[in-house]
């Protein structure tokens, strides 16, 4: 600014001012103008007409001109009473070109370039071009690329007009040859680098770049390793002195720093101090740290934050908990007040919503949790912003707040969002081991004409199936949240050419059902559904046990009545990449009196993430499912067209799909319960390997069951090139369950377990799934099902 103010005076006095005596203005006139209004130029005049003008006046209008940057030289002169302003215009940018920038993006550069002034379109001023030139080094000596040079020219074009080219050569980042800690004798060097961001040049160094140097990175290691000694009781560390050293030829560091490590401290008392707002043995709760216990920064900062997050609850949106450690260093103890400054109790005037084009404001705002006229609470905010990101309209969801201007108890709430396009016209080729070919096309809309209504109408075919669905939804037949939704089916399996039981089974189905709220984590599902099953079976080829079944049942087209009841509660933080929080839900559905067969399901679910540190994230899930008959067809085993299926890519990885569990021949043997009656006939059993004797197909054909068993425990991993959770994570998983004829065959020895890595990716042709898996709990029936490494991608409904 003194550079500034320096040219500005320099300027003004060299400028030509002409000393004459004072006189009134009776007009003014301004000369030179080409681009720029006079009204523009009169605006920034500190003179009008009628206005005596002094020598004083006079130098005051050329500062407050040249101050526009809009002039290159400026002149006053007087014709008679009136006041003559001869300007030259400076140029205007007509086109700015950037070439050879790579670590730093084109629209992040031009965005720093406009605030600078230099855009296209602005007037051109010499000093924001050295300015610019000064930044971009300073940033990129920031990243380490001290070889980098920034070479503006400048070419001058018709009607007062330039060209302005940047030219950057980035240069090579210097690498860290050396990273040097003196002063520590408590902890090794390794010890305390764990956690660093840099690194000396290493295996991993050519994809983490790890070794390349960074000032802000340093900061952030020189804050880490104070982290680390004061969170272990040091609390007196210091860092005495940091050099940073760079080679002749600007291409390797070397970085030392001296440390103080100093002594342990305990705690010899914890004080509450200030506006304490809650009772204090409320507020001690959240105090992590105790008397008689080692120092620790990090649960001091805890304590903070929880304290402060209970009363921004209480609508203390702006509280301060400032802790201040008072150190006896003959003792070797702190004595620790939290000062607490709850500020001015805020409640919410407004809640503006910006960036939703397309959405309707009332779909968002029955979202939120925080209303317009209650107390402020950032839990409300906060669980306001994780159900707007599982809408799936949003690519970003962010919440603001900021004080009503002239107020000390008013807060308007700004929720800005990026949408993303919520509906789609898709047709689609995809492929999975278990389905062959997958073709599929689909109309869909999330979020239709912003209403928040979804509908879809869709069609797929593959290898074994085909199938037409529709579904509509109005999550908000209420203003309560109860949702209605509508299913309509029609699908046909056709097993007559895979691993799986032959037999065709062909299906028509209408539901509707309604989704209650209960709480804002919990809802009950209830619902109605009508389905008409057709079943044919191929005596030779279909395992007998099932035509047996279909015999006793004694239709080929299969009718049922049902009635769906289920219940939810989820807490989870997000809907693709959730890092917190679970799913528990339990479902049932029965066929209803009247219809062919009378059985019911029983499914229950429940998973949970936690977030482990250092990016990581714990994932375990756990899955069961029960199926029966009841009433006349009590002792009718479960119909095997709705039995559970164990394996695959998204079930017990390592094993094909639906492949676990009971396996039929297709071969007949007769019943040896009725020995002397040839119209009793069973499904030959397949050997210990699986395989099959006198049947069409060399291995025992999968089945399902009426009971599964399925435990998940998965970590997902913080890989450096995912930086994006939200498009694609990767996973260790281990994977425990299978599936058997009923409950009373469930044996804990015969349950299979996989384990290995799982990518999903959220890719251009729909959802993509990879798994590395290797099954470690196997038996010799199972080789043959097999696979080391599962794939799907693309759409399914």
């Amino acid at each position: 600014m003194k550079r500034i103010a320096a040219l500005i005076l320099l300027a003004s006095l060299s400028a030509q001012a002409l000393a004459f005596e004072p006189f009134v203005v009776s007009d003014i006139r301004i000369d030179g103008l080409t681009r720029i209004a006079q009204g523009t130029v009169l605006s920034y005049l500190p003179i009008e007409k009628g206005d005596t003008l002094t020598d004083d006046r006079v130098q005051a209008a050329i500062r407050a001109l040249y101050q526009t940057k809009f002039f290159s030289d400026v002149e006053v002169d007087r014709q008679g009473s009136i006041m003559v302003i001869k300007v030259v215009e400076r140029p205007a940018i007509a086109k700015l070109t950037l070439r050879g920038n790579k670590d730093i993006k084109e629209d992040d550069l031009r965005k720093g370039l406009k605030e600078i002034g230099l855009s296209e379109g602005e007037t051109f001023d010499r000093l924001s071009l050295d300015r610019v030139q000064q930044e971009l080094i300073r940033q990129y000596y920031n990243r380490g690329k001290y070889n980098v040079s920034v070479d503006p020219h400048v070419t001058r074009l018709d009607r007062n007009r330039v060209a302005i080219d940047i030219e950057i050569r980035e240069g090579k980042a210097a690498k860290i040859r050396e990273i040097n800690v003196v002063g520590n004798k408590v902890f090794t060097d390794k010890q305390i680098r764990s956690g660093f961001e840099q690194n000396t040049s290493n295996w991993l160094s050519w994809y983490s770049k790890d070794d390349q140097y960074s000032r802000e990175k340093l900061s952030g290691d020189l804050e880490k390793l104070g982290s680390y000694y004061m969170d272990r009781g040091y609390a007196d560390f210091g860092i005495d002195s940091t050099q940073v050293t760079i080679a002749p030829d600007k291409r390797e560091m070397y970085i030392s720093a001296s440390v103080k490590e100093g002594e342990i401290y305990t705690v010899s008392d914890v004080k509450l101090l200030g506006e304490l707002i809650l009772p204090e043995d409320i507020l001690r709760k959240l105090v992590f740290i105790h008397k008689g216990e080692t120092f620790n920064r990090k649960a001091i900062e805890a304590s903070s934050d929880a304290i402060k997050g209970i009363l921004a609850n209480l609508g203390y949106a702006f509280a301060k908990v400032t802790p201040i450690p008072k150190l006896d260093r003959d003792k070797r103890t702190v004595d620790l007040t939290l000062f607490i400054e709850p500020g001015k109790r805020v409640y919410v005037r407004r809640v503006i919503f910006q960036g939703n084009t397309r959405t309707e404001d009332d779909v968002m705002r029955r979202e939120l949790r925080q209303l317009e006229g209650t107390w402020y609470s950032q839990a409300a905010l906060d669980r306001s912003k994780t159900r707007l990101d599982r809408l799936g309209y949003f690519k970003t969801v962010k919440i603001d707040k900021a004080l009503v201007p002239g107020t000390d108890d008013q807060v308007d709430v700004t929720v800005k969002v990026e949408e993303q396009s919520a509906g789609s016209l898709m047709f689609g080729v995809g492929y999975s081991q278990y389905s062959g070919i997958i073709l599929s096309a689909s109309v869909s809309q999330n979020n239709f004409l912003g209403t928040g209504d979804r509908f879809s109408v869709g069609a797929e075919t593959s290898d074994y199936y085909k199938r037409v669905n529709a579904s509509y939804v109005n999550p908000y037949l209420t203003d309560s949240g109860i949702a209605l939704g509508y299913n309509a089916t029609y699908s046909k399996l056709d097993y007559g050419d895979t691993d799986f039981a032959n037999y065709t089974y062909s299906t028509t189905a209408f539901s509707s059902y309604l989704n209650i709220p209960v709480t804002d984590f919990d809802s009950v599902t209830a619902g109605l559904g009508i389905s008409s099953n057709k079943i044919n079976t191929s005596p030779g080829f279909t395992p007998q046990d099932l035509i047996n079944y279909q015999n006793k049942v004694g239709n080929q087209t299969i009718h049922s009545w049902t009635a769906n009841l289920g219940w939810s509660h989820d807490t989870r933080n997000g809907y693709w990449a959730p890092t917190r929080g679970g799913v528990m839900s339990v479902s049932s559905e029965i066929a209803l009196p009247g219809s062919t067969v009378n059985y019911y399901t029983i499914n229950t679910d429940l998973g949970h993430y936690w977030p482990v540190g250092r990016g990581f994230v714990l994932y375990l899930d756990g899955k069961l499912g029960y199926g029966n008959t009841y009433g006349s067809d009590k002792d009718l085993a479960f119909p095997f067209w709705n039995n559970f299926f164990s394996g695959g890519v998204r079930d017990v990885r390592g094993f094909q799909d639906n492949t676990l569990g009971p396996k039929l021949c297709s071969g007949v043997m007769q019943d040896p319960k009725f020995p002397n009656d040839p119209t009793k006939q069973i499904s030959v059993p397949p050997n210990a390997k699986g395989q099959c004797t006198d049947s069409y197909y060399n291995y025992a054909q999968p089945i399902g069951g009426a009971f599964k068993v399925l435990g998940t425990a998965q970590v997902f991993l913080p890989l450096p090139f995912l930086k994006d959770v939200n498009t694609a994570r990767v996973s260790w998983f281990m994977d425990v369950g299978n599936v058997y004829s009923n409950f009373g065959a469930f044996k804990a020895k015969d349950l299979r377990a996989s384990t290995g890595l799982s990518l999903q990716w959220q890719a251009p042709i729909g959802p993509l799934i990879i798994n590395f898996a290797i099954p470690f709990r196997d038996q010799d029936e199972d080789k043959h099902y097999e696979e080391r490494i599962q794939f799907t991608f693309g759409s399914q409904f």
